[in-house]
């Protein structure tokens, strides 16, 4: 196909996306890295774990996010005295007809926003991790599947150590992408008294949940260059192997690299954030633009890095930078990704 005919093709979902943007910061000011990953979460079918400090517009954002694609919503508050039935649902005995009743919990809902999810015990993740995984929840052995779309966005807090549970590796990677919120600039935080402290504004409907299972099914058909799938596997085995691509002093500092879930993630999140960008093709920059979102949270640093304070961040940003960029289109003149080897050399991803 032809850049002419590939630029003639209509893309789905651009302007409704443009506007949906525009209604979550017309209430969310600044943000703007959180809101656009919450957006690829969204598309991409992954769920968000967004961590900051109290107070910058997380839970605000992720209930703003509900209101603009108007599906229903539920606010899970975190406490350490939380069971897996105040989550997923119970079973209730019900003397009018001598039969137990299943009441399914505020987990079915289209977006679940998880408050303060390190406050919860081991058991009440193991209730959780069944939902995030497989979009169903079992009660009493029977098996209730979860509303589509199914969108968990979680928050924690970092700088709290009292009641607090560290989540399990196996939950962490369920999390497609986790999304570092820091404050607002001074101009941002300006705007923030003056739009919030009075009549603060919300955010209108813009997509119905049918439009977003078709944005779903859309990012699913954004094409993907072989060589770029190949750098994504590239940087995921960096994180394991880190000696192949010449970082061995990153050996002694992750003890466990990416799984192969990170890849998938990784291609899934490249192909949402182009869609969002106006494209119905994955460039090299979308991969390295999400990588640090998806494969950070999954490292598993060694006591010592954990103990000298060393972000995992920082190892995902040393392996972008080792991994050469695959050659995907004639103008680029970087060079070709060491597991990509046949870039195309014609007029681009379409040819």
């Amino acid at each position: 196909m032809s850049d002419a005919e590939a630029g003639e093709r209509p893309l789905i979902g651009g302007p409704a996306l443009e506007r949906t943007l525009f209604e979550v910061k017309k209430v969310v000011v600044g943000q703007d890295h959180m809101v656009e990953r919450m957006l690829v979460g969204l598309l991409a079918r992954g769920h968000v774990l967004l961590e900051g400090v109290p107070g910058v517009a997380k839970t605000l954002a992720v209930r703003t996010l509900a209101d603009a694609i108007g599906g229903t919503f539920a606010r899970l508050q975190f406490t350490p005295d939380l069971m897996p039935g105040d989550i997923v649902g119970t079973r209730v005995w019900r003397p009018s007809s001598d039969a137990f009743d299943t009441e399914l919990g505020p987990i079915f809902a289209n977006l679940v926003l998880a408050d303060e999810i390190n406050r919860a015990p081991a058991k009440v993740q193991s209730a959780l991790l069944e939902a995030m995984a497989e979009r169903q929840v079992t009660i009493g052995g029977q098996t209730f599947a979860l509303p589509a779309p199914f969108l968990v966005l979680a928050t924690q807090n970092p700088i709290e150590s009292e009641g607090v549970y560290q989540l399990p590796e196996a939950q962490r990677d369920r999390f497609l992408l986790k999304v570092d919120v820091g404050y607002p600039t001074d101009m941002e935080e300006l705007t923030i008294l003056q739009r919030m402290s009075v009549d603060p504004p919300s955010a209108h409907l813009t997509l119905e949940l049918d439009q977003v299972a078709e944005l779903q099914r859309a990012t699913d058909r954004v094409f993907v260059h072989h060589a770029i799938a190949q750098y994504a596997v590239a940087l995921v085995i960096a994180t394991r192997e880190p000696h192949r691509f010449g970082l061995g002093h990153l050996d002694g500092v992750v003890d466990f690299g990416a799984s192969p879930r990170a890849t998938l993630g990784l291609v899934a999140a490249g192909r949402a954030l182009a869609l969002l960008r106006g494209r119905d093709y994955v460039l090299p920059g979308d991969i390295t633009d999400v990588a640090a979102d998806v494969l950070s949270h999954r490292l598993v640093l060694s006591f010592e890095s954990v103990a000298d304070g060393i972000d995992p961040r920082v190892v995902v940003d040393a392996v972008i930078a080792a991994v050469p960029l695959p050659e995907v289109a004639p103008g680029q003149h970087d060079t070709v990704a060491p597991l990509a080897d046949h870039a195309p050399t014609g007029p681009g991803p379409h040819g």
